[in-house]
């Protein structure tokens, strides 16, 4: 009896996975608007004030720094890239960028490295050919940390650049 229905449970389950929509009309144009948003989007949620560290900022994510430092690494640049393609195709779309540090070092000192942080990816977003209007920068130095832990792993999480949707 139990594998009768777990069987069923997996058929109708299965049935249902080919059961899609198609939105295009008569024309093959998409019926959305807002295609660009909803096909950049599909995989993530792009939300009003939703963010990169909580996946809510569409395919923006979160970038990482080494220890004192706001220089963008190899990976960095490219995680930008594809934010810059996005923001550039999805002109509505503006965000800020929260720079921050882990819990080492001075209240003020942090600030300027969290604004330091934030400003180099500004600037490279920008560089890349966003509008400078479009991206507004934050820094929370060691006030707002993703890890609580007091080693490399949690600090490490912790020295970042996050993207908040602010208009959408």
């Amino acid at each position: 009896m139990k594998t009768t229905l777990l069987s069923l449970l997996l058929l109708l389950s299965l049935s249902l996975v080919g059961c899609a929509t198609d939105s295009s009309s008569e024309d093959g144009s998409n019926a959305s608007s807002d295609s660009m948003v909803d096909d950049a989007t599909q995989n993530n949620t792009l939300e009003l004030n939703g963010t990169s560290e909580e996946n809510t900022a569409g395919p923006l994510r979160t970038i990482f720094f080494d220890y004192d430092s706001s220089s963008l690494s190899s990976a960095a640049r490219t995680t930008l890239e594809d934010a810059a393609n996005f923001l550039k195709e999805n002109t509505n779309v503006d965000v800020q960028v929260s720079g921050n540090s882990d819990e080492r070092g001075g209240v003020q000192y942090n600030l300027a490295l969290g604004e330091r942080r934030a400003r180099s990816v500004k600037d490279y977003l920008v560089a890349l050919g966003v509008n400078s209007a479009r991206v507004t920068i934050i820094s929370y130095g060691k006030e707002k940390p993703v890890a609580f832990g007091h080693d490399e792993e949690s600090w490490s999480q912790n020295r970042r650049a996050g993207f908040m949707i602010t208009a959408k």
